[in-house]
């Protein structure tokens, strides 16, 4: 039986979720899909989140990946906009958490690398490459689901040299070991807080 395995590349974003499925084959790659998800017409920040999640576990529950490959978000001027990003990729990797999917976080230098060797390359360069690569007739207008499909190729070159991929989670055990300074702990409630001073 050949060894194959499912990998879904994602990145998120609020404007536009781009994600891209690659299937590998005895370590070829196949190209199975790429798509957007469209959130500009969503006002609601909360709204955009919900969507994402279920747009996620839908991809999950319909290709059955074995890995998933997200965009670490970018550190730029806008702490609003980067603050609504990493939201946007934290639902995304809670839905495949949810499955119990291990997820890998790549910066976007790291994937514009593994694509085209080049670190800076534009988003136009990337899509070229993937289109060489895999054999794709026709490029998508918006180029985001093309970014969610380099990580997912990312992630195939990165496969068995884990001192170049980035942070890696199994499930919720691992998420919560490997960031136990991100996570509180329930404190119980004391019993004399309640008495009120006279």
């Amino acid at each position: 039986m050949a060894n194959e395995k499912i990998i879904l590349g994602i990145d998120p974003g609020t404007t536009i979720m781009g994600f891209g499925l690659i299937k590998v084959v005895n370590k070829k790659m196949e190209f199975l899909q790429m798509n957007e998800l469209l959130l500009q017409k969503y006002d609601d920040h909360y709204v955009k989140l919900k969507l994402i999640f279920e747009r996620t576990i839908e991809l999950i529950d319909t290709y059955h990946p074995d890995e998933i490959a997200i965009e670490a978000p970018f550190f730029g001027k806008n702490v609003q906009s980067m603050l609504k990003l990493g939201r946007a990729q934290g639902v995304a990797m809670a839905a495949g958490l949810s499955r119990e999917i291990p997820i890998t976080e790549y910066l976007p230098k790291k994937i514009k690398m593994a694509i085209t060797g080049n670190g800076n390359a534009s988003k136009e360069q990337v899509a070229k490459m993937l289109q060489s690569m895999l054999g794709l007739k026709t490029l998508p207008k918006n180029l985001d689901s093309t970014d969610g499909l380099a990580a997912a190729v990312c992630h195939f070159y990165n496969a068995g040299r884990i001192e170049a991929v980035g942070k890696s989670y199994t499930g919720w055990d691992a998420f919560v070991k490997q960031n136990s300074n991100k996570v509180t702990k329930r404190k119980t409630p004391a019993t004399n807080l309640n008495k009120k001073k006279l």
